[in-house]
């Protein structure tokens, strides 16, 4: 992975944060993107600090020009992207029969839209240099269902339609797609759960702890590897075996 240029959505905390250190110490320049830039600079610094690169493009993925405008400047600065991690997501949480569509719209519109196009703009480039490396971020609830999410699981099973499809278009060109789906995380998402609910959950998953952001980015730095060159296509799960 030495020198390749890996560009990682939601990088400035939990997962995306956790992505961008695994890929760094793998050798790659990594590109850091969130809506939040002052985040990004401690998530870079951090980097930095080590010796390696680290380069900041502030992107909102609700916005196709904003997308447009993050990845035209990352090219501007490095000439090409070998690696994309479509890792940001929202959530906005809600029984089907009482949600409105605004909050569909919009956890679709970020969660799967944005990473569609994200992915557009790193595909043409990729082709060219016959090398490539696309790893989304899904989810155990895009294959397991979960109540009160139906816009997020929707969004997140998208992703893996998306990814099978891309990696069908992309192989004969030697750009692999492929998907991790983490379970339960200990991240700021699920440090709110109450807890009843989070006993409910760990008495759900075999190996009796919450992931953690490194059991992701450990996935996520195989699949962008070198060694993962013949698999695409796949899912991942790294969900302690609470879906199997």
């Amino acid at each position: 992975m030495q020198n390749r240029i890996a560009f990682i959505t939601g990088a400035s905390r939990g997962i995306g944060r956790a992505c961008a250190l695994a890929l760094s110490v793998a050798g790659a320049r990594v590109v850091l993107s969130a809506r939040q830039p002052d985040k990004l600079e401690q998530v870079a610094a951090e980097i930095r600090s080590a010796g390696r690169d680290a380069f900041v493009v502030p992107m909102d993925l609700a916005s196709t020009d904003s997308i447009r405008a993050a990845f035209a400047k990352t090219a501007k600065e490095f000439g090409r992207i070998d690696i994309l991690i479509n890792n940001a997501a929202i959530t906005k949480d809600g029984l089907a029969l009482r949600m409105k569509q605004a909050d569909w719209d919009a956890v679709i519109a970020t969660n799967l839209t944005g990473a569609f196009v994200a992915t557009q703009q790193v595909l043409l480039g990729m082709m060219r240099e016959r090398w490539g490396r696309v790893v989304n971020i899904t989810s155990v609830v895009a294959e397991a269902g979960n109540a009160g999410q139906a816009n997020y699981v929707a969004s997140k099973a998208g992703l893996i339609g998306l990814t099978k499809s891309l990696a069908q278009e992309m192989a004969s060109r030697n750009v692999t797609v492929n998907a991790v789906a983490p379970g339960f995380i200990d991240t700021d998402m699920t440090q709110g759960l109450g807890p009843e609910l989070k006993a409910r959950i760990l008495a759900a998953i075999p190996l009796e702890r919450l992931g953690t952001p490194d059991d992701v980015a450990a996935a996520v730095r195989f699949l962008a590897s070198e060694e993962a060159g013949y698999i695409t296509g796949h899912v991942l799960n790294v969900n302690g075996g609470m879906y199997m």
